[in-house]
């Protein structure tokens, strides 16, 4: 069986194909900031409520937006669900240079003063 996350992006593939949903492939990037603001409100309501069990799945549902708007970019040509993930792989990498580099910090200070750093070094190249 394939993984959760591909699995995930051939459902969102379906349902934008020809013999999918009629709403979701109508969809367009800009139609779906809608849906990503209504997720994104979901999610942080079952975080102030601590509520774990609807988090979950209001964390599924916000994941599920990310991935149907990369999947619209993809059949645009403009990216990939792949190349999303490998950019913020790439970021996370270069801006945490005291976990993944030779730089040191000593505490959390030090550690959002090196990310600011980092981040600022990677915008001026």
């Amino acid at each position: 069986m394939k993984n959760s996350f591909q699995n995930l992006i051939d459902i969102a593939r379906k349902l934008r194909s020809p013999t999918g949903c009629p709403w979701d492939r109508e969809q367009t990037i800009e139609s779906m900031l809608k849906c990503l603001r209504e997720e994104s409100k979901e999610v942080e309501e079952a975080i102030e409520k601590g509520d774990h069990v609807n988090l979950q799945e209001e964390l599924g549902d916000l994941l599920f937006q990310i991935v149907m708007i990369s999947q619209i970019a993809s059949e645009k040509g403009l990216f990939t669900m792949k190349e999303v993930m490998d950019d913020i792989s790439k970021k996370l990498i270069e801006r945490h240079s005291w976990v993944f580099g030779t730089d040191k910090v000593a505490n959390t200070e030090e550690a959002i003063e090196q990310w600011k750093k980092n981040k600022a070094k990677k915008k001026s190249s």
